[in-house]
């Protein structure tokens, strides 16, 4: 079977899963027993609607998308540098380049980029070459918590390069931070603090994404209308934030975020959203992260949960896929059917703006891994849409 017909049919699985499961609006079970919120009859909860009591996109776009957008700044603590953090960084044009090698379709250049000014982030641009003169979309490619930067090329880089393509691999910050510290003991995220100040971690990837892509505008091979990002596991989380709050990403793909705030994964771990980060300027009720997710702790499920970014992601593309199609709730780091109930809620207001076509999830079961006989045709395809074609 044809690539083109293979994601045809993967597509018009996911169209007839999603019509089977269109009803799930529900909250995951919170399966994680690192949770600071238990949360128990979360499952039993409906997740709160973002269109309801909206009429028109204009109510989207003039309310209750500025009312969203005002509440997760406040969560992360903010969007971006403010004026005072901008002298920590430069011209991202300052590269370090340290090797260049050619295959026969792209040639593979091993660089750092000056992230921060004191801080140079390792990288490796794929550039396609023998494939027409350009300019070509481009794609931003994280890894996850345990290979190093180089292994989305084996991954999805290749395979991009190889069919036009610019693609710029790398990690998060917190797996390679200043003087070579992490995200174990917190190490990275007490750096970011003690220079930037309240600014969550995962806000920060979506900052150090931004740079990368102001970096690829730079470059004449790269069409900088078309940049898109892709994530594994850790990857996915930022690919998450990087939709919601990064503009100039105009296509994400999310593969096994565990898109869920509260349920089998850590994204309250410190190097993430830091649940339990105190907030002094505000009332003693109201002092943490959590607070602000889950306002009425009577209730179980958040109020406010990752339905919410796939939304703000809205005009532009968004991919989410999942590794536990087999399961009710797989527990562990793999979205499975539980994860329905949150992307239905997203594809609410993209429907709402006509647009329901940009917003997918494609739930396989190849498990929780960057590649499989369902994964590799979804992200392809998305892409190739998306991307190559452009919106």
């Amino acid at each position: 079977m044809s690539l083109h017909r293979l994601a045809l049919a993967i597509v018009l699985a996911a169209g007839l899963a999603a019509q089977e499961e269109s009803k799930r609006l529900n909250h995951h079970r919170v399966a994680s027993k690192g949770s600071p919120a238990p949360e128990p009859g979360a499952e039993l909860q409906t997740i709160p609607s973002l269109v309801e009591g909206l009429r028109s996109p204009d109510d989207w776009y003039k309310k209750r998308r500025p009312e969203l957008m005002a509440l997760w700044t406040r969560i992360l603590g903010k969007l971006g540098p403010n004026k005072q953090d901008r002298r920590w960084f430069g011209d991202i044009r300052k590269t370090k380049v340290y090797e260049t090698q050619e295959t026969e379709k792209y040639t593979r250049i091993r660089l750092d980029l000056p992230i921060e000014k004191d801080f140079y982030q390792k990288h490796l641009l794929l550039l396609p070459k023998n494939q027409g003169r350009g300019p070509f979309p481009a794609v931003i490619c994280w890894t996850s918590t345990t290979p190093d930067f180089t292994a989305p090329e084996e991954w999805w880089g290749k395979w991009l390069a190889e069919n036009g393509y610019v693609v710029l691999t790398s990690w998060s910050f917190i797996r390679n931070y200043r003087d070579g510290t992490s995200y174990r003991s917190n190490t990275a995220g007490r750096l970011l603090n003690e220079r930037f100040g309240h600014w969550l971690p995962i806000a920060k990837m979506v900052h150090d994404a931004q740079r990368e892509a102001q970096y690829l505008r730079s470059l004449k091979q790269v069409d900088g209308k078309r940049i898109g990002f892709i994530g594994f596991s850790l990857g996915a989380k930022a690919a998450v934030y990087v939709a919601a709050f990064a503009p100039e990403i105009q296509a994400t793909v999310a593969l096994d975020p565990h898109i869920a705030v509260n349920g089998g994964t850590n994204w309250y771990a410190p190097w993430y959203l830091d649940w339990l980060h105190p907030f002094p300027d505000i009332p003693t009720e109201q002092r943490t992260v959590l607070s602000l997710l889950n306002p009425d702790p009577k209730r179980p499920g958040f109020e406010h949960d990752h339905h919410e970014l796939m939304a703000l992601t809205a005009p532009r593309a968004f991919l989410l896929i999942g590794g536990a199609r087999r399961c009710e709730d797989c527990g562990g780091d793999s979205d499975d059917l539980e994860s329905w109930g949150y992307f239905n809620r997203a594809r609410e207001v993209f429907e709402l703006l006509g647009i329901p076509e940009r917003i997918q999830f494609v739930l396989t079961n190849d498990g929780h891994k960057p590649n499989g006989p369902e994964i590799n045709p979804a992200w392809k395809a998305f892409f190739e849409r998306w991307l190559k074609r452009g919106s």
